[in-house]
């Protein structure tokens, strides 16, 4: 009985530290965040700012992402289930993470990733988006973000 309550105990501690994101430096002295859905983020990443003018920059990006997508002007982005979002606020998989995640790959703003279709359930969804002018789909298994068609 004993050894019963020692296994159950070293099972649940186990499980609780896996789960937990940790901080590490780097060779350089760069602080990086990692996540347990296996995605990283630099701490004390200093932003640059840049001098050009922004309007110009958005209406230039906004032009070459519709000639890319093929979409309209007047497009809206689906709708998603509000149940499933709450949910996934937990693991930070929600949609909001997921455009970020997007952007950062395509090196863009989190405002010029259009969400254009999704297949979303509790446990899996798959994400069509247009970044850049450039077409690409995501998938989500629980609360892990890919790019849909990689493994690793």
């Amino acid at each position: 009985m004993k050894t019963f309550f020692f296994l159950l105990l070293l099972t649940i501690s186990c499980i609780g530290f896996a789960q937990n994101n940790h901080i590490v430096k780097t060779e350089d002295g760069r602080r990086v965040l990692l996540k347990a859905d296996f995605t990283w983020e630099y701490i004390d990443a200093e932003k640059s700012e840049d001098v050009t003018n922004n309007t110009t920059v958005t209406d230039d990006l906004n032009s070459k992402e519709n000639e890319g997508c093929n979409l309209t002007e007047d497009f809206v982005e689906p709708k998603l289930n509000k149940k499933i979002q709450a949910q996934l606020k937990k693991g930070r998989a929600t949609i909001a993470h997921v455009k970020k995640k997007v952007a950062k790959d395509y090196k863009c703003e989190v405002s010029d990733v259009l969400l254009i279709s999704v297949s979303e359930q509790k446990s899996k969804a798959v994400y069509h988006f247009c970044a850049n002018g450039t077409k690409t789909a995501y998938k989500r298994i629980g609360n892990s973000i890919v790019k849909k068609d990689t493994f690793f």
